[in-house]
Order: structure tokens, then C-alpha cells, then sequence
């Protein structure tokens, strides 16, 4: 199973906001390990973005984890691999009610 309307993928301004971002109060560890295993920095955001919109296109490892009451939540498990390293990324998303494709809601190296 794909990711529904995987293609039409939003990832809106998490990146840059929380995952990547190294003084929010909780996204600052997840930019801290994906520096560390993958080298991918606030500068590098491109990288992560990339990969993240591939993944939610065309992978089939997507696990629907039910409705959180906002909405569909899914969760895509994709390999990246850079200059510094390679990991296993989890990236979660949601269909919200009334919407048809897919927004980013966090990602991390698992």
C-alpha cells in the first residue's frame, strides 16, 4: 500500500521550522541525530525534502495507523543515503478530514 495521494505530498515548512530547526524545544534532538547520521543540516534541508517527497510517491512501505481524530495518520519507513552516512528514516503524515492528499507531520532517523 502507497501512501495516499502520495504524490500530491505537502511538507508545508516542518522541515525548516521543526525537524531540522536546532532550538525548537523538541525538534532540535531530531535535527541533532539527523546530522549526526546522515550530515543533513538546515543548509542541506533540500536533501531530506527530496527524499521525503520521493518516498511519499512511490513507497509501498507505508503503515496506516488509523484516524487520531484529525485526520489519517500514516507512517512511511524509507532508506537515505548521503555523503556521511546512511539511515532508516520514519516520516509521518496525515490525510486530514475534508482534505485529499498527505501533509507532513514529523520525521526522524528510527
Amino acid at each position: 500500500m502507497g501512501l495516499p495521494s502520495g504524490h500530491r505530498a505537502d511538507l508545508g515548512t516542518k522541515l525548516e521550522d521543526y525537524v531540522l530547526n536546532p532550538v525548537h524545544g523538541e525538534g532540535r534532538h531530531k535535527a541533532r541525530v539527523l546530522e549526526s547520521a546522515l550530515g543533513i543540516t538546515l543548509a542541506d534541508a533540500h536533501l531530506l525534502r527530496e527524499a521525503l517527497l520521493d518516498a511519499a510517491a512511490h513507497s509501498n512501505a507505508v503503515i496506516a495507523k488509523g484516524d487520531n481524530g484529525f485526520g489519517e495518520v500514516y507512517v512511511v519507513r524509507f532508506s537515505m543515503r548521503t555523503a556521511r552516512g546512511a539511515a532508516t528514516v520514519l516520516s509521518a503524515w496525515i490525510v486530514r478530514h475534508g482534505e485529499d492528499f498527505p501533509r507532513l507531520t514529523s520525521c526522524y532517523v528510527a
